[in-house]
């Protein structure tokens, strides 16, 4: 049942508006490399301005500025709604079958690069916001938006910037990203593992003088497809839907054609679920890696993190979390899928979890249509997710309501 108060604020919230502000922020390339967000970034802050919303920027890089919008209504707690502007490259154009950055509106779907992952987002955080303080409901506490960038190439000059610079301790963070309108109460995790074989370099005409390094990185692979792939396939963990996983996703080796391969090299894209860390994976394949090559004579090899960091475990909130409870019962009243689950994609949630503030993945549209040609999220999705912020907000600052 909706109340006098969340009527106002949902009269507030009209589609019309979520279609122009997602539009208008889908036809602004912020693809990321470069991630260029500032024509964005002001696009946002001017709506957020106009409303009474007090703006901070905060940089790192001038052109990856993220956006901080305060707006307090008295004494009381912080929730923090958080979403990113960057967007992957569109890939071949000619896969697209709607222009990459035209925002097409087609039988109640807007496509284009962002559209779904993250400006969906976007739009749906800054309409709920703007009602909120348009319906001139009575709150207890502040409201803080987080426009920002970088989060695409791992929030360095994001959100993990913007945490380290700007005095934000919330209460609460809603991380928007495309989860169907799903309540995510925690994210895998994820490392980088560099695997390098080395060899014996020689005349490609006499290859026995050499020792191949590509031919060693071979065995390495079929001993991880063999024994390590099948064992994560296995791992589970509550909520989540996706089990622990890893790829192989860059291969470099040899110098020349005619010329035996003294050296090779793999990255694994290794994902981890809750329970599992960065240092136990990279053990793990080194262990398989080393084993699969100590037969081979003259082929050793190495083992180490792709990054100057390990990684990050996965995140969970506690199901008894306030946070969690209260977006639960958000979608049980607004009719959505109230049974909590698990992000399978690293977010910028994971800087807030870091910090030990109370953070969930929330947001418009599939995630299965993310990062690909003709990427598009329903418009009625969108305003749905505005509500639910919307919504959540009034519970989380305002008890007394609902």
């Amino acid at each position: 049942m909706v109340s006098d108060t969340q009527h106002t604020v949902f009269a507030q919230i009209r589609e019309e508006e979520i279609a122009q502000i997602l539009t208008d922020l889908v036809r602004i390339p912020t693809v990321n490399p470069p991630g260029d967000v500032r024509e964005a970034v002001r696009y946002c802050a001017d709506i957020l301005h106009h409303a009474g919303f007090s703006l901070h920027i905060v940089a790192h890089d001038e052109a990856k500025p993220n956006l901080v919008a305060r707006y307090r209504w008295g004494k009381g707690p912080t929730l923090l709604f958080n979403a990113h502007l960057d967007v992957v490259p569109i890939g071949e154009e000619a896969s697209w079958t709607h222009p990459p950055f035209g925002a097409d509106y087609v039988d109640g779907r807007i496509y284009g690069r962002g559209a779904n992952d993250d400006k969906a987002s976007v739009a749906a955080q800054l309409v709920a916001a703007l009602a909120l303080v348009r319906s001139q409901v009575p709150l207890a506490g502040e409201l803080v938006v987080t426009t920002v960038a970088d989060e695409e190439i791992g929030g360095q000059d994001g959100t993990a910037f913007l945490i380290e610079q700007a005095t934000l301790q919330p209460d609460f963070v809603i991380v928007g990203e495309p989860t169907d309108n799903r309540v995510c109460i925690g994210e895998r995790g994820g490392t980088g593992i560099i695997i390098t074989t080395y060899g014996r370099t020689a005349h490609g005409a006499l290859p026995w003088e050499g020792v191949n390094a590509i031919e060693g990185m071979a065995f390495v692979i079929m001993a991880l497809r063999e024994r390590l792939w099948p064992v994560l396939a296995q791992r589970r963990a509550p909520y989540f839907t996706a089990p622990s996983s890893a790829t192989i996703s860059i291969i470099h080796g040899g110098v020349k054609t005619n010329v035996v391969p003294d050296q090779c090299s793999i990255t694994i894209d290794r994902r981890l679920i809750p329970g599992e860390t960065p240092q136990e994976a990279i053990a793990e394949v080194r262990a398989i890696a080393e084993e699969a090559v100590a037969a081979m004579p003259g082929i050793r090899v190495s083992v180490a993190p792709a990054y100057e960091w390990l990684g990050r475990e996965a995140t969970l909130q506690p199901l008894d979390s306030p946070l969690v409870q209260t977006m639960l019962e958000v979608n049980r009243q607004l009719g959505l899928e109230s049974t909590p689950t698990g992000f399978n994609m690293a977010t910028d949630g994971r800087f807030f979890a870091a910090r030990g503030f109370p953070t969930i993945i929330y947001g418009p549209g599939d995630p299965a249509t993310a990062h690909k040609p003709d990427e598009w999220v329903a418009l009625a999705d969108v305003v749905m997710a505005a509500k639910a912020y919307a919504l959540a907000t009034l519970r989380l600052l305002h008890p007394c309501e609902g």
